[in-house]
C-alpha cells in the first residue's frame, strides 16, 4: 500500500498539470469550489481505506480459497503459477474490470447501493479528483467483489499492484477535464467523452448507461453504451441531487441516514 500511495500521487500530479496546461471545458480552475472536500475523499478512499479494509480483504481471499477448496476446487497459485507477470497483469486487468462492472450495475439497479452511489452522482462537473468522489461503501463493495478472482486466480502482490495503479490512471483519465481522443479505441476502453454520458442527470439513452470502469468493452457487448458524439450532456449529476449535502461529513453520513429511515 506504501507504493500505490507513492504511485497515487504520481499520477494524480499527471492530471493536475495536464487539465491545466490543456483543459477541455474552460474556464478550468485547479482550486474551484468544493476542493478540499473532494481533496478529503482523495485521502480517505485512496490510501486510509485501503489500509483499513486490508484486514477484511484477506479474510475473504482465504475464506474463498476454502471454500472451493472445500468443493473440490484448487484455487490460488495453483491457476497462474507459472504464468509470467505480464499475463497476470493482463488477466487480472480484463477479469477485475468485467467484476468492476457487474458491481457497477449493482450500484445503480439496487436501491439500498444506488444511495451510496448519489454520492458520486452528485458531482457537479468532472475532473480527475472526481475519480475518488465517493462513498467508502464502495470500495467495500468493489473490493470485496474483486477479492474472489484475485483468490482463484491467484494473482501476484505485483501484478495486483500494477494492475491498481493502470486502473487509477484511467479512472483519473475518464473524469478529467482533458480533450483527449482515444479514437477507435472507444470500442475498447473508457474516456472522458464517453464517461461524461454516464454522469448524465437525465434519462436519455437509459436512467444510467456506460458503467466500464476501465473498459467500455461490456458496455458495447451489453448493450450499455450512449454516446451522442456530437453533443455532451446539458447537466451533470441525478434527478434530485439537490438532496445531498455539499460538504465532506454530509456526504459521508447522508446515505446511512437515509437507510435508517
Amino acid at each position: 500500500m506504501d507504493q500505490y500511495w507513492h504511485w497515487l500521487i504520481v499520477v494524480s500530479l499527471f492530471f493536475v498539470i495536464a487539465e491545466k496546461l490543456s483543459p477541455w471545458h474552460r474556464p478550468h480552475q485547479t482550486l474551484r469550489r468544493g476542493w478540499l472536500r473532494d481533496l478529503l475523499f482523495l485521502a480517505l478512499n485512496g490510501h486510509v481505506l485501503q489500509l483499513l479494509l486490508g484486514t477484511w480483504l484477506y479474510f475473504v481471499f482465504v475464506e474463498t480459497i476454502e471454500l472451493l477448496g472445500s468443493w473440490g476446487i484448487e484455487a490460488d497459485a495453483n491457476i497462474g503459477a507459472a504464468w509470467p507477470i505480464w499475463v497476470h497483469c493482463l488477466v487480472f486487468t480484463v477479469v477485475a474490470d468485467f467484476v468492476q462492472w457487474c458491481t457497477h450495475v449493482a450500484l445503480h439497479k439496487l436501491p439500498f447501493l444506488w444511495e451510496f452511489h448519489k454520492v458520486h452522482h452528485s458531482i457537479e462537473r468532472l475532473d480527475w479528483i472526481a475519480n475518488f468522489h465517493f462513498h467508502w461503501v464502495e470500495i467495500l463493495v468493489y473490493k470485496t467483489a474483486q477479492a474472489i478472482p484475485l483468490a482463484v486466480l491467484g494473482v501476484p502482490y505485483e501484478a495486483v499492484l500494477w494492475v491498481y495503479v493502470f486502473g487509477t490512471f484511467w479512472g483519473h483519465f475518464n473524469h478529467a477535464n482533458v480533450p483527449w481522443n482515444i479514437g477507435p479505441a472507444r470500442y475498447l476502453f473508457n474516456s472522458p467523452g464517453m464517461h461524461q454520458w454516464h454522469h448524465d442527470a437525465s434519462d436519455e439513452g437509459g436512467a444510467a448507461k456506460n458503467y466500464g470502469i476501465v473498459l467500455s468493452l461490456w458496455d458495447w457487448l451489453f448493450g450499455t453504451a450512449f454516446w451522442p458524439r456530437d453533443r455532451e450532456p446539458m447537466r451533470l449529476g441525478y434527478p434530485g441531487d439537490e438532496e445531498m449535502p455539499q460538504h465532506f461529513g454530509g456526504q459521508m453520513t447522508w446515505p446511512l441516514t437515509r437507510l435508517l429511515r
